[in-house]
């Protein structure tokens, strides 16, 4: 039986929002079979349990935010890529605050916290959402258009593609390709940084935004160039950060998925939209697991590899 995953330890980290810049406490614990990721605040009088779900999501603007009951967690698409990327099904996320702490702007301090903890399997079966026909949403026309597909895969594979029209960027790869199965999510993918422009700070801080970036935990352009002192870590690292997001925001919908997923210019909303849409035909998607391990797409049985 290909298995469930869980935490065998608690871990803990400490960091900044990016929107926020407040303070934040996490804490990352073990959960019985089946529980799914849930968000924890535990720093409101009575603390409030936020499940993770494509419903629970609230608001897109620049990150993925969830919420339940007047409560919210902005900005959990990294840690839930990183959970995503090692293929964890279930954990409890204790939180400080209202926003996960952007770190170093990777979900590569997210994965070093989970392997730290160690992994271990419990005793039930890994459920995954199978998709069985093509779902799309898409947005604009011309250049405006954006637009992210579902498409019916045995295994996991994204694909993305960005467009951003900026000199820095388009002299980097600007499409990728990431399969479950064959690549490694800890060193192909969780290392790629969140970006931004000079240009846009000013106004993202007039409107309580990005009050905790900075060089040390994003990639920051000006009109022409990175200006971070070491560069980029990939050549392609800009479009691997949207296969990173893209990966946290899917995961969102409680489950991993069996699928190929494609997308051009797509983002925190319209990857929210195309879960919404799949779940609003029932007929087009399963829920399945796997007694015989062999008859599972490779890479789900894999052992997690040290960092």
């Amino acid at each position: 039986m290909l298995q469930q995953r869980t935490l065998k330890s608690l871990t803990r980290a400490t960091g900044v929002g990016l929107h926020s810049g407040a303070r934040v406490e996490l804490t990352l614990r073990p959960a019985a079979a089946d529980t799914g990721v849930v968000f924890r605040r535990v720093d409101l009088p009575q603390p409030v349990d936020i499940p993770v779900s494509a419903e629970a999501v609230t608001d897109t603007r620049l990150a993925s935010t969830i919420s339940k009951d007047g409560a919210k967690v902005l900005t959990v698409e990294h840690l839930m890529s990183a959970l995503a990327g090692l293929g964890i099904d279930n954990c409890y996320v204790d939180i400080s605050a209202e926003e996960v702490p952007i770190l170093d702007g990777s979900s590569a301090s997210f994965v070093y916290l989970l392997q730290s903890a160690g992994v271990v399997l419990q005793p039930a079966p890994k459920r995954f959402i199978r998709v069985h026909k093509p779902i799309e949403v898409r947005e604009g026309e011309g250049r405006n258009l954006k637009w992210a597909r579902l498409e019916p895969y045995h295994g996991y594979k994204l694909g993305f593609e960005i467009e951003f029209s900026h000199p820095a960027v388009n002299a980097t790869g600007q499409r990728v390709t990431f399969d479950y199965g064959t690549h490694e999510y800890a060193r192909d993918i969780a290392r790629a940084r969140t970006f931004g422009f000079t240009r846009d700070v000013e106004m993202m801080r007039a409107n309580g935004l990005a009050l905790g970036g900075g060089l040390d935990n994003a990639i920051v352009m000006d009109d022409v160039k990175v200006l971070n002192a070491d560069g980029l870590r990939f050549n392609d690292e800009f479009v691997k950060h949207k296969i990173l997001d893209a990966m946290g925001d899917l995961y969102l919908l409680g489950k991993p998925m069996l699928a190929s997923y494609t997308a051009y210019r797509s983002g925190h909303a319209m990857n929210n939209q195309l879960l919404r849409a799949l779940l609003a035909q029932p007929e087009a998607f399963e829920v399945v697991s796997f007694e015989d391990e062999s008859e599972a797409p490779t890479g789900f049985a894999k052992p997690l590899l040290a960092w």
